[in-house]
């Protein structure tokens, strides 16, 4: 390794403070993103931004510029008298998040059968079985989450990768995983298997109507579970 005189370790040294220094706005939306993606903000739950800042250790500015950005996402919201809160879906809106994921993920679906590599097909396979064999619904939502990533980035379209990728912080709002209802697992493993043959027999029709009737089963869960919890 080459020794570094003490003027370019100051100079490393700056840099790496202003480069903390700017992203600490950053920092405090990725963090709390992935708290309210990762379950430990709950929607509903009250945003303080006091309390935010001392838990990520930076001052209240970046985040209040976090909670700005979250909202122009749909993750918070206001709740007057309350304030902010990480935004809860009532059951209409979750019926609408349903009907524009119907359509989204049938085009991956769709694009994938065109367009997907014999690799990413096998890695599909592999994910599938991954998710039918999960010990526990949560692990079992985890890895259906990543075979569906696999599936959007098979179709190999650059605009539709990033609209599913942020697609994925209104799915982040709903409580719970219908995983852990009854036979679902098992259902959703046959919907699975449905969609990948399609996308192995390079038929884009059956591929789509595939990912389209998995999404409406998974809304009929997803109904059941709000019934169920009422």
């Amino acid at each position: 390794m080459v020794a570094r005189t003490k003027t370019e370790a100051a100079a490393e040294g700056a840099a790496r403070a202003e480069f903390r220094n700017q992203s600490r706005s950053e920092y405090a939306f990725r963090a709390l993103r992935d708290a309210i993606h990762e379950g430990r903000l709950k929607p509903g739950e009250r945003l303080r931004e006091e309390e935010l800042a001392q838990t990520l250790g930076v001052s209240r500015t970046p985040i209040r510029e976090a909670l700005g950005r979250l909202q122009a996402r749909g993750l918070v919201e206001v709740a007057p008298p309350r304030g902010l809160i990480v935004a809860a879906l009532d059951s209409q809106r979750i019926i609408e998040l349903y009907a524009v994921r119907e359509i989204l993920e049938g085009a991956a679906a769709r694009f994938s059968a065109e367009h997907a590599s014999p690799v990413e097909i096998a890695a599909m396979r592999r994910l599938a079985q991954d998710c039918a064999a999960a010990k526990s619904a949560a692990v079992a939502a985890e890895r259906n989450a990543r075979l569906h990533r696999m599936i959007y980035e098979a179709a190999h379209n650059r605009y539709l990768i990033p609209a599913l990728t942020d697609f994925q912080d209104a799915l982040a709002l709903l409580p719970g995983t219908t995983f852990g209802q009854p036979g679902r697992r098992e259902a959703a493993h046959a919907e699975h298997t449905a969609i990948i043959d399609a996308i192995a027999r390079r038929d884009p029709d059956a591929a789509e109507a595939a990912a389209r009737a998995h999404i409406r089963a998974a809304q009929d869960s997803r109904i059941g579970m709000l019934l169920d919890s009422d």
